[in-house]
């Protein structure tokens, strides 16, 4: 099995590396992702166990899809529902997809086997991915969503990213699959939720800003080494990166609190938001440490173990 993942490895390496040489034009994006999806389907064919279990589990996203979208055209009507259904079905498509496409890295972080089955854990980050789903269809859309609604979707994903890491973790399904989904499906609920707190005049501007800026940092840097350097960086959790989590969050749910609850979250407000801002600053700084830490360790013919699925609070 280690020698599978040293192959593919350096199969990703090498189809980098030529896209790079190419320039990054538009026929060599064809062929990369071409060749990077017979890969995928090379993975799932000869693993039928896995592509069964991928198969139940689009299934059933896609048959909660259409119940958010039957009850949106029950509660909201038929046209609010239309106005929906392009972004809320381009995003699930996506969401499957991107299953699919990670398939191969669905394996154990020590043995590097692959693991049989999607897992309880990873359908739980699908879970939060679907409702980030419907929140960015309702954006695109340009409906307007009840505060009470985000509300409900925000803690249906907090529920759901405290279950992933604890099925994780139980039943020893850690995977780069799942590291790699959780980022996903956080990044897009955060996403969500920033964009419509910032519709309703909730949540600041530059505040909106530089939450934002907490995610799409380490992504653009992770992808400029990805395909610029073909070499992956590494964003894995740190405890100020746990902290500024679980501060974000509190403060999103103060700013969604029903408004009986507006004389206690006054209060909380703004000492809470000095505290988010000042750990989101001390959050990456930390990550850039541990980044050149691993880079030193590697440097030193340390090896470092394949990265594991670990438990965060909601960030």
């Amino acid at each position: 099995m280690a020698s599978t993942l040293s192959e593919e490895s350096q199969f990703v390496v090498d189809l980098l590396t030529t896209l790079r040489h190419e320039k990054f034009s538009p026929m060599a994006w064809a062929r990369f992702l071409a060749r990077s999806w017979k890969m995928s389907r090379q993975t799932a064919n000869a693993n039928p166990g896995l592509k069964h279990s991928w198969g139940r589990v689009s299934l059933a996203l896609s048959m909660l899809a259409l119940v958010l979208l039957a009850a949106s055209f029950g509660l909201e009507g038929p046209a609010i529902a239309l106005r929906l259904l392009p972004g809320v079905l381009f995003c699930v498509v996506w969401q499957i997809n991107d299953l699919y496409w990670h398939l191969g890295l669905n394996r154990q972080p020590q043995t590097g086997g692959l693991l049989p089955i999607v897992g309880v854990a990873n359908f739980c980050t699908q879970l939060r991915g679907l409702g980030a789903s419907y929140l960015l269809g309702r954006l695109v859309g340009g409906v307007p969503t009840p505060t009470i609604l985000i509300l409900l979707i925000f803690l249906c994903g907090i529920i759901t990213d405290i279950l992933d890491g604890q099925f994780a973790r139980r039943s020893h399904t850690q995977s780069k699959l799942g590291q790699i989904t959780d980022g996903e499906a956080d990044f897009c609920l955060y996403l969500a939720v920033i964009l419509m707190l910032i519709q309703h005049s909730i949540l600041p501007v530059w505040v909106g800003i530089l939450m934002l800026a907490r995610f799409l940092l380490p992504l653009l840097a992770a992808l400029a080494s990805y395909f610029l350097l073909a070499h992956p960086v590494h964003f894995g959790s740190t405890v100020w990166g746990k902290y500024a989590g679980l501060a974000q969050c509190l403060y999103f749910l103060i700013l969604l609190a029903p408004t009986q609850l507006a004389e206690i979250t006054r209060l909380i407000n703004l000492p809470l938001l000095l505290v988010t801002l000042a750990l989101m600053i001390a959050a990456p700084t930390a990550q850039i440490v541990a980044n050149v830490r691993q880079a030193s360790d590697q440097g030193g013919g340390k090896p470092r173990p394949y990265p594991e699925r670990e438990k965060r609070t909601p960030s």
